[in-house]
């Protein structure tokens, strides 16, 4: 609300926001309106495969985006991989963060300070627990990883082919399968993590960065760190539907979005880290304080950058999924 309240303050321009919980979500959305009924939305960088053969997106016109003030590193995403068609950038980035693990402070810690996937699956945490589904078998896997049940690499090499990738999943299932009942819950969105933690008997979780942070800020006994195994990292970005209607709103909120001071109060009110270059020197001391907890000593270099998804992955991926949760 406070960056809505600003943004109408200096423009008269009302952001009409409805939040979603998945890329799915909003894939969906998307197909169901062919592309109509919003201005922009915010998929996630490796999703570009499923989006291309839609045609629910159109290009930006990138003359009109203060991209200068974004990590270049981020606009290449966008420029290489959303180039659909040839057509130009069809995604410009505004925040990334990562997943991994959660906890409450008064009911555990780690051992050595630094946790591990492997923790929710621990005898100690046996009911304790939640994930999202799809994310939790991915993390088990690469525990799975560490521990001799997989070969190192193997759950990025599952992204190679769809022969690659059934034995490796097909472990995964079978292995959490067998540890079942260590899960709680599963969550589907930012409001089930923090439920979960704070009032459903949930100990430790497999979560999003944003949410459990801005709890911590707010001053409730929990944390977020990388674990061992590295954070799941992504970058969430900006896109613009066949049948957006608002062009100079669009790109009037696009400049508002990318500069310092904005990006930074994004930042400090999801929890999430800003693509704007500069946005850190406009985060509060909390905000600070959190992210140097959550990635401490090599963490940042050791971040598990989410590959880019085939179009044929997340369907495969949902059958061992379903296994999973029907189990």
């Amino acid at each position: 609300d406070a960056f809505k309240d600003a943004f109408k303050k200096e423009t008269g321009i009302t952001i009409n926001h409805t939040p979603i919980g998945s890329n799915e979500e909003i894939i969906n959305n998307m197909r169901t309106s062919r592309g109509r009924g919003f201005d922009l939305v915010s998929p996630t960088n490796m999703r570009s495969p499923q989006w291309e053969p839609l045609e629910l997106l159109q290009p930006f016109d990138m003359a009109r985006i203060p991209v200068g003030n974004l990590n270049p590193a981020l606009v290449k995403i966008g420029e290489e991989e959303w180039n659909f068609g040839g057509k130009g950038s069809h995604w410009v980035p505004q925040l990334w963060g990562t997943e991994a693990i959660a906890w409450r402070t008064d009911q555990w810690t780690p051992k050595d300070g630094v946790p591990s996937y492997g923790d929710l699956w621990s005898d100690e945490m046996s009911g304790k627990m939640m994930g999202r589904p799809h994310s939790m078998m991915l993390g088990a896997g690469l525990y799975m990883e560490t521990i001799g049940e997989l070969e190192p690499g193997a759950m990025k090499a599952a992204y190679a082919s769809e022969d690659a990738m059934r034995p490796i999943w097909q472990k995964v299932t079978d292995w959490t399968i067998a540890r079942k009942g260590h899960v709680k819950k599963f969550w589907n969105d930012a409001d089930g993590q923090k439920t979960g933690l704070l009032n459903e008997g949930v100990v430790i979780g497999q979560t999003w960065d944003g949410p459990i942070l801005a709890m911590k800020a707010a001053g409730d006994p929990v944390t977020y760190q990388a674990p061992k195994e590295g954070a799941l990292a992504w970058v969430d970005g900006i896109a613009m539907p066949v049948g957006a209607e608002n062009m100079d709103e669009i790109y009037a909120f696009l400049e508002f979005s990318f500069r310092p001071e904005n990006g930074g109060l994004t930042a400090n009110l999801t929890g999430y880290n800003s693509c704007v270059i500069g946005a850190d020197g406009f985060l509060t001391d909390v905000s600070k304080k959190n992210f140097s907890e959550a990635y401490p000593g090599e963490a940042l270099a050791n971040l598990w950058a989410w590959p880019r998804e085939p179009e044929w992955y997340a369907g495969v991926r949902t059958e061992y999924v379903d296994r999973f949760q029907a189990a």
